[in-house]
């Protein structure tokens, strides 16, 4: 490079050591959180983010709910309740331990983001007087009325609090930085994590991190299955740069994950087939519970759980008759009858009760206040509505008053996805962990979307918040250590060698490559012969593909190594997807080998992780983690007994 080349500096070659007790990856939610939750307690902390920390992660443009606060003055429902919920509606593909967390956990975090700024209340009176509001507190409701533990906020206020707030603690913040590779250490026969490397995306200059204690709080994977090019952006719902970089390294360093098998269908992508998420009428999560109606304008009903038409918009918000409470939120993947909230009546009867395509959206039908927090908190809050859904929509007439959007959408009114379009989105598999969000690895944490069956913005805050407190007291009992020489310059090389190719291969062809193996390999109907076919193509992308890759500059060199990551994470799914010898309905794992549906003998979690090239499985009850409440309380009563505030 010369100085036409690139704006930034050449740094290739530079190196730097950076020594903190807490070393934070990944500046998103979670990231944060943690890094505050650990300097509250007195750590020097290093935050490290590919992006620019203010707006960077999911929750960089916003969101418009808070999932779930169940602690909140005005709920009606216990952290435990909510929690077994979650576990009995994913079957018991659940996260118990980070679910209970969020659940009790998730209050204190939003009493925190109010403190740095953050908006959470209707302090302007806005919504006074809705059925959603509560007049003394002035928070907002969502979803279940009655029982109140969504709450409906300003999440674009958020990140920048945030941001704030970690200046005002001192934390060290380094961004524009990839965390690549953890470093571990051999003690006593066990590995423990004592840091890691990272690059500058703009400059090249390498950092090697050293600490006592490491919290892995990067994205979930992206762009498996699914990539093209030329039709990223407003498609996409979570940010195209996320794409699990965090359950590469951890997958190298031989970090222990779950769940890696099953398969969730991804509503919003870059297929190309997709409109800007909630940018078309529907009636799911942000848009929920809007007016639907058909072709002639004739309104499409809602039922509640036992199948009872509701007749007012007030009683989409309720549950039905004998029905404590509802859930609703992007946790579920297949919400089961018995849990689900109202919902409008099935596709199938629609048509045998003559209702006409297309459908629309019709918020003119809906009470003033109700189309007031749809059409302009919810879509204008969450993910990229603000600019190119609300204030696009409105500064091209568009009046939710007056006018009605077509349903393109979600739920039964979407056109249907195929197996090869599916991304890890919903509640994925992830990082397996104890109680104290404590990898298998010492020193090694883990919280956000980097755990199994991670969930929305409470859980990312409310399990950030928690593993900076246990990697701050595990950082107590360690000293510092000086990572091995060989294994940094492995990394360096490895991190370098695209920039000093002149020919070869662009990262967008691998991409484009690797997602396409997923899909012939790896889609909705598998087997062990196109699973090991599909291993043997990637590990041949591996020899073949990746010594010819070739980079321009710092950022078509970041790209490449999140392809190097896609690559990693494609064959961790393979492997974790030949471990399980039986079909899966709540894992949506289904196989022409072994078609036997959850067997007792393999209704269990089985764990993955790799030592020296070798797969290891484990074996583990879904109950591993015991009796929720009694299983946060033995692990938390320095918080308990500080109120909320340890």
């Amino acid at each position: 490079m010369n100085q036409f080349d690139w704006p930034y500096s050449n740094e290739f070659g530079v190196r730097e050591v950076i020594d903190s007790e807490v070393l934070v990856l990944g500046g998103g939610l979670a990231g944060c959180y943690a890094a505050i939750s650990a300097a509250r307690k007195g750590k020097t902390v290093t935050l490290v983010e590919k992006g620019a920390i203010v707006r960077s992660g999911s929750a960089g443009s916003g969101f418009d709910h808070w999932e779930v606060a169940c602690t909140n003055p005005c709920s009606q429902v216990s952290p435990k309740e909510i929690t077994e919920a979650f576990i009995e509606e994913q079957d018991h593909y659940s996260n118990g331990i980070a679910h209970y967390i969020e659940c009790r956990e998730g209050w204190d975090r939003v009493l925190d983001m109010e403190s740095f700024g953050g908006k959470v209340r209707d302090t302007e009176g806005e919504f006074k007087g809705a059925e959603f509001r509560d007049e003394n507190t002035g928070l907002l409701f969502a979803y279940d009325y009655k029982n109140k533990f969504f709450l409906r906020v300003w999440g674009s206020t958020f990140k920048p609090a945030l941001y704030k707030e970690l200046k005002r603690l001192k934390v060290r913040l380094v961004e524009r930085t990839e965390a690549t590779a953890l470093l571990t250490k051999e003690e006593g026969g066990k590995k423990r994590g004592i840091g890691a490397v990272g690059m500058n995306v703009r400059t090249g200059k390498i950092s090697i991190f050293r600490s006592k204690s490491t919290i892995l709080t990067m994205s979930r994977p992206a762009r498996i299955w699914l990539f093209n090019s030329d039709l990223v952006g407003l498609c996409e719902f979570r940010p195209p740069q996320s794409i699990g970089s965090g359950h590469a390294m951890g997958y190298r360093a031989g970090l222990e994950f779950t769940m890696m098998e099953k398969s969730v269908r991804g509503e919003f992508s870059a297929a190309g087939r997709s409109f800007p998420p909630y940018g078309a009428g529907n009636n799911h999560n942000t848009w929920y519970a809007a007016t639907m109606v058909d072709a002639r304008g004739v309104e499409i009903p809602y039922l509640d759980r036992d199948g009872r038409e509701l007749k007012t918009v007030s009683q989409r918000y309720q549950p039905a008759p004998g029905q404590k409470f509802f859930l609703k939120g992007g946790v579920i993947d297949e919400a089961k009858y018995a849990w689900r909230g109202p919902e409008t009546m099935p596709f199938d009867q629609l048509m045998k009760r003559g209702y006409q395509l297309p459908f629309y959206a019709d918020l003119s039908r809906m009470p003033e206040m109700e189309r007031k927090v749809i059409w302009g908190l919810m879509v204008g809050e969450e993910g990229k509505t603000k600019i190119p859904v609300l204030e696009n929509y409105t500064e091209r007439g568009f009046d939710p008053a007056r006018h009605m959007l077509q349903s393109y959408g979600t739920g039964w009114q979407s056109a249907s996805f195929l197996d090869q379009e599916r991304q890890l989105f919903g509640a994925p598999g992830g990082v397996f962990h104890d109680w104290d969000l404590k990898t298998n690895i010492d020193g090694i944490y883990a919280a956000g979307d980097q755990l199994y069956a991670s969930d929305c913005c409470g859980f990312a805050a409310a399990t950030g918040y928690y593993a900076g407190r246990k990697a701050s007291d595990y950082a107590d009992t360690v000293d510092l250590c000086q990572p091995d020489t060989a294994e940094v310059e492995k990394e360096c090389s490895r991190l370098y060698a695209p920039m000093y190719r002149k020919e070869g291969m662009q990262w967008k062809e691998l991409n484009m490559a690797v997602s396409k193996a997923m899909q012939n390999y790896c889609g909705g109907l598998k087997c062990d012969d196109l699973l090991r076919e599909g291993l043997d193509l990637l590990n041949s992308y591996d020899e073949e593909i990746v010594p010819q890759l070739t980079c321009r500059n710092p950022h078509d060199l970041m790209r490449t190594h999140e392809v190097l990551d896609i690559l990693e994470v494609s064959k961790l799914i393979l492997n974790a997807c030949l471990l399980r010898k039986s079909s899966s309905k709540p894992l949506n794992f289904m196989r022409s080998d072994y078609p036997l549906c959850d067997p007792e003998d393999d209704n269990h979690f089985i764990t993955i992780r790799q030592e020296k090239g070798t797969i290891i499985r484990g074996d583990v009850p879904h109950d591993y983690y015991g009796d929720v409440e009694n299983g946060y309380l033995e692990h938390n009563q320095d918080y308990v007994n500080g109120g909320g505030k340890g």
